[in-house]
């Protein structure tokens, strides 16, 4: 393997174990509150504004598929709806109910914690330039990835 493979895969199976934790924290994090990371993780894209599902799965790194799954499922348990995309007719956007958003928000004291105790592990600077290089890590990867 060169250098710039292990590189690579090291980068790999660190994001997977990344990935992992975060999950695993995201699971933690809403149990409580009757959501999954999954869930909390869809409802969460579309706090600020409504997305059709394939803008959510863009956004996420998720499929399509099952993304619909999810929002489904949020709007049979009220914590989501659709509603009409006035910018393509057969794609319905995914709109956060009240019900989904005091979901989201009873979270945020757990969430709140957590954060605290990584920054608190890390201190703030060093938190912030990990940060970077992960969406910068991020970035090069979207860019690069059909190359």
């Amino acid at each position: 393997m060169t250098p710039d493979q292990e590189l690579l895969a090291t980068a790999a199976l660190t994001s997977f174990r990344l990935n992992g934790r975060f999950l695993a924290l995201a699971d933690e994090l809403a149990k409580p509150v009757g959501l999954t990371a999954a869930w909390w993780q869809v409802l969460g894209a579309v706090l600020h504004e409504p997305l059709p599902v394939s803008g959510i799965a863009r956004a996420m790194g998720l499929t399509r598929q099952s993304v619909q799954r999810i929002a489904d499922l949020l709007v049979d348990r009220g914590l989501a709806t659709y509603a009409d995309n006035p910018a393509h007719a057969r794609a319905k956007l995914v709109v956060v109910t009240d019900a989904g958003l005091a979901a989201v928000r009873r979270i945020d004291p757990a969430h709140r914690a957590a954060a605290e105790r990584l920054v608190a592990e890390l201190g703030e600077e060093r938190a912030r330039e990990v940060v970077g290089a992960l969406v910068e890590l991020a970035d090069v990867m979207e860019r690069t990835e059909h190359r």
